[in-house]
């Protein structure tokens, strides 16, 4: 049996929603909170399970473009924040490390004192050498691939 445009359309949803019920369920039973760069991730994931819930009514291939689209865009997110973890490129200044030689004083004690408690450029998690921003990419970028197979089915 061939998968038919449903079935792509619901494994791609279906991974949004485990990927968004993942990270929360790290947070809230695990204990683990997240930094500003792993909440923006999530946007997008809700945006492409309520797209997939969408997509199985609507028969136009816009709609798991849109959904590919979203899944692309917290694949972005997930490896700029991957690079930001490991050093390879600055992250936000509002949630990573402090330069203390390009910051006045007061500067430097403001920057501390409104600094977030979890900080975007250290690996919180991983597993397999991936922290969770580089899971999120990879897994992501695979349900990309699930919502444009789904966008060229007919049905």
């Amino acid at each position: 049996m061939a998968l038919k445009r449903f079935h792509f359309i619901a494994l791609a949803a279906a991974g949004s929603a485990a990927l968004l019920l993942g990270a929360l369920a790290f947070e809230h039973i695990g204990g683990l909170a997240p930094c500003p760069m792993c909440i923006w991730q999530r946007y997008p994931h809700a945006v492409a399970a309520a797209i997939g819930v969408a997509a199985i009514w609507i028969p136009s291939p816009l709609a798991p473009l849109a959904g590919a689209a979203a899944a692309l865009a917290t694949a972005g997110i997930g490896a700029f924040h991957t690079g930001v973890e490991r050093g390879w490129w600055e992250g936000p200044s509002t949630c990573s490390g402090l330069d203390p030689a390009a910051q006045s004083a007061d500067e430097l004690f403001d920057a501390i004192m409104n600094a977030p408690l979890v900080r975007c450029d250290e690996v919180a998690w991983e597993m397999l050498g991936l922290s969770m921003a580089s899971w999120n990419a990879v897994l992501s970028a695979g349900l990309a691939a699930l919502w444009i197979a789904a966008a060229l089915r007919r049905q």
